[in-house]
C-alpha cells in the first residue's frame, strides 16, 4: 500500500509541475478520482504525503477543465507509456534474428539488413540471409502485441506480401507470441519470432524451433481490466450462457455493467481469439481458455474471510445454515468443497464448509459459531465482488453458487482442491460448452 500510495502522489506531484506551467491550481481530489481511482482519495496518508511533498500546493476546489484533464493525461501517459515505439520493436526485432541465428554452424555471415524498391505495401523489415545454397530474403512483419486475432491479421498481411516477392520468406514478430498464435503461423508456412525467446524458422537448410517460455512482458494492465470485478460480471454471464449469442446492450443488462465495459472487455476476448462477433452479436468460442487464464488471476482470498468453528458435522452445518437463512434477506451461496459435493458425488469427506454470506456475524449469531484463528471447520467468505452470486441455483434445497464460481475458488485451494476443480469441470462444466 506504501509504494502504491507514493506512486500515485509522484504522479500527482508531475501532474502540480504541469498546472503550475500553465498558470492553473490543481484540485487534487478531483484528478486522483479522475486518473488513479476513487479509493485512492479515501486514504489520509494521500494528504499527509501532498503536504510533505507539496507544503505551499494551493487546492482549488473547482473542478478541471477539459483542456487541463487532457494536458495532464497526455503527461503522465508520456511517463508511464509501456508499448514499445515502432523503432525499438525493429531493433529488437534484429537482435532477436540475430540471437535466433548465432550458432547454425552453415551461415559464414551474419543476417543483414536489406532495402526493398519503392511501391506497394512494404514489411516493416527485411533482411538477407546467405545460405550454402544462395541468398534468402525474409520479410517481418512486427506489432506491439501478440495475441491470436492480430496474429492472424499480420499473418494474412505477410501472404499479401509473398504474393509479389515469392521467393521471400515471411517472419511475424511480437515481443511475446503465445502458443496460439504460433499455431496460426506454423499452419500458413509464417514463421514467428519474439523478444522472449519463442522462435520458429523454417527455410532452405534452416530448421529452427524454441518455445515453452513463458511471457516475460506479462500483459498486468490487460489481465487486470480484464480480471477486475465489475469485468468479471461479464466473465461469469458468458462462461454461464456459454451458447447464448449476446448484443452488448443485453449483455450489459445481465452483467449490471456499463456499455463502455462491455466494449472494452469484448476487445481483449476477441483480440484472444475467445469469442465470435457475429452479425447477431457475439458469443463465447473457447470458453475453456478464458476459464484457465482467469483460474491463474484469481484467488478465493480475494473474499474477506471469516473463520469459525462447530461441534457439529459439515452436513449437519450446511443443513443449519439453509434452514437459518431460508426466507430472510441474507443472501447465501455454499462454494468450495461443500458446493462441489452438490455438483459432483465424488467429492466426498471433506473437512470444513464453505459459504457465501452478505452477514457473516449474523449468520454465525444465528447459529452458535465460535470465531477461530486456528482449526477452524466453517468459513463464511463475504463476496469481494457481489457477481459470486451470479448463476447461483438450488440443490436439494440449498443454495449453490455456480460450478464457475465453485471452480474458481477450488483450483486454488490447497489440498484436494485441483482434484475436486478437476471433477467439477469434467462433469459440470465441460458437457455445457
Amino acid at each position: 500500500m506504501r509504494i502504491r500510495i507514493f506512486t500515485h502522489v509522484l504522479l500527482l506531484v508531475l501532474g502540480v509541475t504541469v498546472s503550475s506551467a500553465h498558470g492553473q491550481f490543481l484540485p487534487w481530489n478531483i484528478l486522483a478520482t479522475h486518473l488513479l481511482g476513487s479509493d485512492i482519495c479515501t486514504v489520509p496518508r494521500f494528504r499527509v504525503a501532498i503536504a510533505r511533498l507539496k507544503p505551499n500546493l494551493e487546492v482549488d476546489p473547482q473542478p478541471l477543465t477539459l483542456s487541463f484533464m487532457l494536458l495532464f493525461h497526455h503527461s503522465v501517459k508520456g511517463i508511464i507509456r509501456m508499448k514499445l515505439t515502432e523503432t525499438e520493436i525493429r531493433q529488437k526485432t534484429w537482435e532477436a534474428l540475430l540471437h535466433c541465428t548465432e550458432g547454425i554452424a552453415f551461415l559464414k555471415e551474419p543476417p543483414t539488413r536489406i532495402q526493398l524498391p519503392d511501391g506497394g505495401e512494404a514489411p516493416d523489415l527485411a533482411a538477407m540471409i546467405t545460405l550454402p545454397e544462395g541468398e534468402q530474403r525474409i520479410l517481418f512483419e512486427c506489432k506491439s502485441i501478440g495475441q491470436p486475432r492480430v496474429a492472424r491479421n499480420a499473418v494474412n498481411q505477410i501472404l499479401r506480401y509473398l504474393e509479389r516477392r515469392p521467393d521471400s520468406y515471411g517472419v511475424f514478430v511480437a515481443p511475446y507470441i503465445s502458443p496460439k498464435s504460433a499455431e496460426i503461423c506454423s499452419k500458413e508456412g509464417i514463421g514467428y519470432l519474439d523478444f522472449a525467446g519463442n522462435c520458429r524458422l523454417s527455410f532452405g537448410r534452416v530448421y529452427i524451433e524454441r518455445k515453452g517460455t513463458e511471457n516475460p512482458f506479462a500483459e498486468r494492465r490487460a489481465l487486470r481490466s480484464l480480471y477486475s470485478p465489475k469485468a468479471s460480471r461479464i466473465l461469469r454471464v458468458l462462461l454461464n450462457n456459454p451458447m447464448r449469442v449476446w448484443k452488448v446492450e443485453s449483455l450489459a443488462e445481465e452483467a449490471k455493467v456499463s456499455l463502455g465495459l462491455v466494449s472494452k472487455v469484448k476487445t481483449l476476448l476477441r483480440d484472444r481469439e475467445w469469442i465470435t462477433v457475429l452479425r447477431e452479436g457475439l458469443r463465447l468460442a473457447e470458453p475453456e481458455a478464458l476459464l484457465q487464464e482467469w483460474s491463474r488471476n484469481y484467488t478465493f482470498r480475494k473474499n474477506y474471510i471469516r473463520d469459525f468453528y462447530s461441534r457439529k458435522t459439515t452436513t449437519e452445518i450446511e443443513s443449519q445454515i439453509a434452514e437459518a437463512l431460508s426466507g430472510k434477506s441474507i443472501k447465501y451461496a455454499f462454494t468450495g468443497f461443500s458446493g462441489a459435493a452438490r455438483l459432483a458425488p465424488v467429492v466426498i469427506g471433506y473437512q470444513r464448509v464453505m459459504v457465501y454470506v452478505e452477514d457473516p456475524d449474523a449468520v454465525a449469531s444465528l447459529l452458535g459459531l465460535k470465531s477461530v484463528s486456528s482449526g477452524a471447520n466453517v468459513s463464511l467468505l463475504v463476496p469481494y465482488e457481489q457477481g459470486v452470486f451470479y448463476g447461483t441455483r438450488e440443490i436439494d434445497g440449498v443454495l449453490v453458487a455456480s460450478p464457475i464460481q465453485i471452480y474458481l475458488d477450488l483450483v486454488g485451494y490447497r489440498g484436494r482442491g485441483v482434484e475436486a476443480a478437476k471433477e467439477i469441470f469434467e462433469q459440470a462444466l465441460k458437457p455445457t460448452w
